[in-house]
């Protein structure tokens, strides 16, 4: 039950490639996994052809359903740089030993991952050590049973005091609605309608703030790293380019408009998937906060409640090694 959850939760059913297969052949190309209806700045950069300008060379794009195919394609050679491949099946590639790294943070998105309390029970952050002895569900071996654990280490709750059920986030939102327990935690739309119930304890924010992350990576093979350090490094150029120019504003509606003609969305669908979204300047992405020191941390984290759900064998000692921030460093000053 939970293997089957946290599979359903980070890798989907099928390690499924839509829309055309397109192979880099020879030095001439690469091809770069994407996800449909996940509206973020670059796809305006995929649109002009800015990536094939600044890298010289044709840049194929490749949509996937899931980040465990983005994997796959990465282990096969198939793909060069897989963009905004989530944590989970990032962390369960590299315990499983694929060498893959961190290059940069595509997104993240601490409000779309959470906890909800029941409004009946009027408990906040301030009363958070009122949840000692209630019933809560939890996607077990997911982020968010990550993020539960934390909140709860945070608070000073103890979490063998609660009656922990393993429910996904749709099912979580269902029973806080019925009052069947008493606070769920969970992520998307399963979230969205525990907000209907309750209140969260914690804001995106606040979460970040003490360490608990919610994000997306920009993540490559090391061989090609190795290999293509420089070509990499203009890649993230233009990704960190346009971060800019969607968080100054410069970019405007006309920008919004080219990103969701790319993710395959109706304009008012990715206006609202982007306000959910943060975008994170180069800077950012390299303090200690991020890529600098704290997400290797977190990784280890989500590794660890992996191993302990059964999902996965084993955790790396440490996920320092998988992250490499070179070429996003060589970026930020082109």
């Amino acid at each position: 039950m939970i293997k089957k959850t946290t599979i359903g939760f980070i890798a989907g059913a099928v390690m499924a490639m839509t829309g055309q297969s397109a192979v880099a052949d020879g030095h001439g190309e690469i091809t770069v996994a994407y996800f449909l209806e996940w509206p973020m700045p670059f796809l305006a950069a995929k649109g002009s052809g800015a990536f094939d300008e600044a890298l010289g060379k044709k840049v194929n794009w490749v949509s996937f359903e899931t980040g465990t195919a983005m994997s796959a394609a990465m282990a096969s050679g198939d793909v060069q740089i897989a963009v905004s491949q989530g944590v989970p099946p990032f962390v369960v590639a590299a315990s499983g030993g694929q060498d893959l790294q961190i290059v940069d943070v595509a997104v993240s998105y601490s409000e779309n991952d959470n906890c909800v309390v029941h409004a009946d029970l009027e408990i906040d952050k301030d009363s958070a050590g009122e949840l000692a002895g209630k019933k809560v569900a939890v996607p077990l071996g997911t982020a968010a049973h990550y993020g539960f654990l934390r909140q709860m280490d945070h608070f000073g709750v103890d979490v063998s005091t609660l009656s922990v059920v393993d429910m996904a986030p749709p099912e979580g939102a269902a029973a806080l609605s019925q009052k069947a327990v008493d606070f769920a935690c969970g992520y998307g739309g399963g979230l969205t309608r525990m907000k209907e119930h309750g209140n969260v304890l914690l804001t995106g924010a606040e979460k970040e703030e003490v360490g608990i992350l919610v994000f997306d990576v920009i993540s490559a093979p090391a061989s090609y790293i190795a290999e293509n350090g420089d070509e990499l490094a203009k890649f993230l150029s233009v990704v960190t380019k346009e971060n800019e120019r969607y968080n100054s504003g410069a970019g405007g509606e006309e920008m919004v408009v080219a990103v969701a003609k790319e993710a395959g969305m109706d304009l008012d669908a990715a206006k609202n998937a982007l306000a959910g979204m943060k975008m994170l300047s180069a800077e950012e992405a390299l303090s200690d906060k991020w890529l600098g020191g704290n997400a290797a941390t977190f990784m280890k984290g989500v590794a660890d409640v992996f191993v302990n759900a059964g999902s996965i064998d084993k955790a790396l000692d440490s996920y320092e090694g998988t992250i490499n921030t070179g070429p996003l460093t060589a970026a930020k000053d082109m």
